[in-house]
């Protein structure tokens, strides 16, 4: 019976030539850990686990509050208070109950990092701190681990791949995290609901394409300004 539901519910994809049946058994065998289940881990997670991605990891300490309603979209008002980890693994596990979800309500930190990330072949990092970006790009390096990197500010994103291949990684690019005085964050400066959710979806369209084998970002950081629509891709 379930091969029966996997083909119902992703011959779509799977009519791609460039994914077919192969494809979508490398996304059912892949394990991927995301960081963050806040404005960009909610897409990320949404699309990773509608695709048919076999084993998710959802690491996230953080409680639902109800400023984070117009952008967390796997969240509703009447979970305001609950772990984020918890409630985006009992949703996920809805859209799909034919993956297996993993929720980790706890921080990341030096201690655990290694141990986490260790158990999974990628890595997406939607966390919303320098700290943890660079701690999760420091742990990705020393275990070989491909990193698919976003961040959001104002009406912009930013998108890379990194230390996959061969390829560079965050610190190739900005080698030390910038002063934490000198760092916005969307408390103080506001984000738009609808951002982090195409740069979410665009970095979980990345990770299939990578646990699938096909072309990714490689040296490069895509920057989509979405208030005027312009699109820039720099090599590093």
């Amino acid at each position: 019976m379930s091969v029966i539901q996997e083909f119902l519910r992703y011959n779509r994809q799977t009519m791609l030539p460039e994914i077919g049946d192969s494809g979508q058994e490398k996304l059912k065998q892949a394990k991927i850990l995301v960081i963050g289940a806040g404005g960009l881990g909610c897409p990320i997670l949404q699309y990773l686990a509608t695709a048919g991605v076999g084993h998710i990891g959802i690491i996230d300490f953080d409680k639902i509050e109800i400023h984070n309603l117009h952008r967390q979209i796997l969240y509703t008002e009447d979970q305001v208070g609950l772990s984020k980890a918890l409630t985006a693994k009992e949703t996920v596990e809805k859209l799909n109950p034919l993956i297996n979800v993993t929720a980790y309500n706890q921080k990341l930190t030096a201690e655990n990092a290694l141990t986490l990330i260790a158990q999974y072949d990628f890595v997406v990092d939607g966390s919303d701190n320098f700290a943890t970006r660079y701690l999760v790009n420091d742990t990705c390096v020393a275990l070989g681990k491909p990193l698919v990197y976003g961040s959001i500010l104002g009406f912009e994103g930013q998108l890379a791949v990194y230390n996959h291949n061969g390829s560079k990684n965050l610190r190739d690019l900005f080698p030390e995290p910038p002063n934490p005085k000198d760092v916005p964050n969307c408390s103080l400066n506001g984000v738009l609901g609808t951002l982090p959710g195409m740069i979410g979806t665009m970095m979980a369209h990345e990770t299939l394409k990578l646990i699938m084998g096909l072309p990714t970002l490689k040296n490069e950081l895509v920057l989509y300004q979405t208030l005027d629509w312009n699109f820039t891709k720099l090599q590093f």
